[in-house]
């Protein structure tokens, strides 16, 4: 039986945004995921632990898990908070615990009147994966096309999200990664790409995870989730085959 997979979005909150993702890892896992938005600040680590066990405990009370940029600290909390839940973890594009946010300072304290040039930082920072990613006009405009739907459909809240990463600061998860215990696969785009989190932020969790590996996804940033949804879930996929769960395999001896 292949190892079940919880999917964690990133700080925009809605998993609607990773469909790609998860239909595409659904071909070799059995795949489930939530909305951040079940959480509120103070308070949304907790919670999300709670989703996170309801999740493990329905699959057997073990999962891997694969955390997509903010996400990924929400999957690195519970990973340490509960190490016989998780059977592999999975960071992709994951800023490192204390990831320097004073340029963002005021996003954090005036989120809704921040949101217009937010907005528009974004779509400056993603462009050049974009490009690099869809070599062709056509199939560019397509992507951002249906991007910008996606972002309409299911709008991130600035309040919300502040929160979420306020509370995050407030966390140690520097500390918390000495005690994971799941076999660990970093994920990244190339360091050019990603405008939104520095590749080399993520490379951290080599140092703070002495066993982790790394694996790079060419031709994109931060936006691969959804850009490589293909090439990433074969990753994803492939670690999980490559290192299995010491746990389940000792439980088949017995």
């Amino acid at each position: 039986m292949s190892t079940p997979v919880v999917v964690v979005p990133g700080i925009q909150g809605h998993w609607q945004w990773m469909s790609g993702l998860i239909d595409a890892l659904g071909q070799y896992h059995r795949v489930s995921t939530f909305s951040l938005g079940v959480a509120s600040s103070p308070g949304a680590f907790p919670r999300w632990a709670d989703v996170l066990d309801e999740r493990a405990a329905a699959e057997g009370g073990r999962v891997a898990l694969v955390g997509v940029s903010f996400g990924g600290l929400v999957a690195l909390s519970y990973a340490a908070r509960r190490p016989d839940r998780v059977s592999h973890l999975v960071l992709v594009s994951v800023p490192a615990p204390r990831m320097p946010l004073a340029e963002r300072g005021a996003y954090l304290r005036h989120p809704r009147l921040a949101l217009p040039a937010f907005a528009i930082g974004a779509a400056q920072r993603l462009w050049p994966e974009t490009r690099a990613a869809f070599p062709r006009w056509r199939s560019r405009v397509a992507f951002a096309g249906s991007h910008l739907l996606r972002v309409l459909r299911w709008p991130p809240s600035p309040a919300q999200m502040a929160g979420w990463v306020r509370e995050w600061q407030s966390l140690d998860l520097a500390a918390a990664c000495r005690t994971i215990e799941a076999p660990v696969l970093v994920v990244t785009g190339e360091a050019a790409l990603d405008r939104v989190v520095p590749v080399s932020s993520t490379l951290e969790y080599l140092t703070l995870l002495p066993h982790a590996v790394h694996a790079v996804i060419r031709d994109t940033g931060h936006l691969g989730v959804i850009s490589r949804s293909q090439e990433l879930s074969r990753l994803i996929a492939d670690f999980i085959a490559a290192r299995p769960d010491p746990r389940a395999a000792s439980r088949a001896v017995r």
